[in-house]
């Protein structure tokens, strides 16, 4: 009682400093403000670690050379950056004495806070380099505990091997060769797929039907077996059946055999596409559907696995990055149609103007639509140059996300290995 009319002393780390109440209740939500309504012990030493009431002095265990500044804020309101101390030990010494940032003068503010900015994309780097190394815990525990299901089945140390053969590549060396042969008979089929289409390659019966070459066929039944032979294999080795038709990889290799099956029941059933009218049609696009098949690759490809993670993550940059491409089009389609809807040059309508205007902003320059006016070349460097700008702006962020998930998943395979090499 008494601090109203009287000064105390405060005393941190050795150096002693006298204040007067009237400064300190200037700012009553400072911790040193908070002392003159203090009404007991017990709540003086929740602001401070030790006092002396006969000589009214308040001892503080903190860094002496920043009380200075400390000092200074109370005489004048304004509080300095002190450059000894990195920016996260400033931002703990003002959080300490209850001082906000924002009493920050004009001279310290800007430098403040760039440091500030600096420092957290230095920790975004140095967590990445940390994830390089280290996976996030709950993954890891994920990839123990299904491991750990295998201990309840029958013959669960050999499915637990074969599971961790045809999941991880780097697993072992029949993992590898195993890995080696799924590529190769995908990279066979999409041959396959690829070769069927052209005309040398293609025989016609007497009703002018289409019919497949005999070696590409049996090679077209030869993949099919290998990955209805894959994807069953990992449907029954896998720890959680549940959790199988829930992983996108998994997906996918359902997805690259479902087409098949589906039009070979349809030309069991029903009959030719000839036969089928619009359902032809659709066992058309199914038979195009095999063009997933080369998607499978993204599980032998930790950079194709990054890469969905990374724009799956992204997706707020790569919407962004559609928005501006959208404004741009628009714009400068607009702006070519004024300057050429008179030179019958392609550029007849503005809807027509937008491809003219995509393939300009994405630096693909087709060359099929051309502006001939002075006004609409003008227009075509300002969208073009406009393209590059906004094609730039969120690389940046999206390459530092995807080198993340790329670490994170190289470590990730590294955990899988070494959970399934523990006895």
């Amino acid at each position: 009682p008494g601090f109203e009319e009287d000064v105390i002393n405060i005393n941190v780390g050795g150096l002693r400093r006298r204040l007067s109440s009237s400064a300190l209740s200037k700012f009553p939500d400072t911790r040193l403000g908070r002392l003159l309504s203090c009404d007991s012990e017990e709540s003086i030493l929740q602001l401070c670690d030790d006092y002396d009431v006969s000589a009214r002095e308040f001892y503080f265990d903190r860094n002496p050379g920043f009380f200075l500044y400390v000092l200074h804020f109370y005489q004048t309101g304004k509080l300095h950056v002190m450059e000894e101390l990195c920016v996260f030990s400033f931002c703990q010494e003002i959080e300490y004495w209850g001082i906000n940032e924002f009493f920050l003068d004009s001279c310290c503010s800007y430098r403040y806070h760039e440091r500030k900015l600096e420092s957290r994309h230095h920790n975004w780097d140095e967590e990445s380099e940390v994830s390089s190394v280290d996976t996030s815990p709950d993954e890891i525990s994920d990839i123990n505990h299904e491991l750990l299901r295998y201990s309840t089945l029958r013959c669960g140390n050999v499915r637990k091997r074969l599971w961790l053969t045809m999941e991880n590549p780097g697993y072992s060396i029949p993992s590898k060769l195993f890995s080696f042969v799924s590529i190769t008979v995908v990279l066979v089929s999409i041959a396959t797929m690829c070769i069927h289409s052209m005309p040398e390659y293609q025989g016609v019966d007497e009703n002018g039907n289409v019919l497949d070459e005999p070696i590409l066929h049996k090679l077209e039944y030869f993949c099919i077996s290998w990955f209805t032979f894959e994807v069953s294999s990992r449907l029954l080795l896998s720890p959680n059946p549940r959790k199988f038709f829930t992983h996108p990889l998994n997906l996918i290799d359902i997805v690259s055999v479902l087409p098949f099956y589906f039009t070979l029941l349809v030309d069991v059933t029903v009959g030719s596409d000839s036969e089928l009218g619009n359902l032809g049609k659709v066992v058309q696009v199914f038979r195009l559907m095999r063009i997933f098949r080369v998607l499978k690759l993204a599980r032998h490809s930790t950079g194709l696995r990054s890469l969905g993670a990374t724009l799956k993550h992204s997706y707020r940059e790569v919407g962004i990055l559609l928005l501006y491409l959208a404004v741009g089009v628009s714009v400068f389609s607009g702006v070519a149609y004024t300057a050429e809807k008179e030179e019958d040059v392609g550029f007849d309508t503005i809807p027509a103007c937008w491809w003219w205007g995509t393939v300009s902003m994405t630096t693909v320059g087709y060359g099929d639509v051309v502006p001939v006016t002075v006004a609409g070349k003008l227009a075509a460097s300002g969208c073009i140059l406009g393209g590059i700008l906004v094609v730039a702006l969120p690389i940046t962020i999206i390459f530092n996300k995807f080198s993340h998930f790329y670490r994170k998943q190289k470590a990730l395979e590294a955990a899988v290995r070494n959970s399934g090499k523990k006895d």
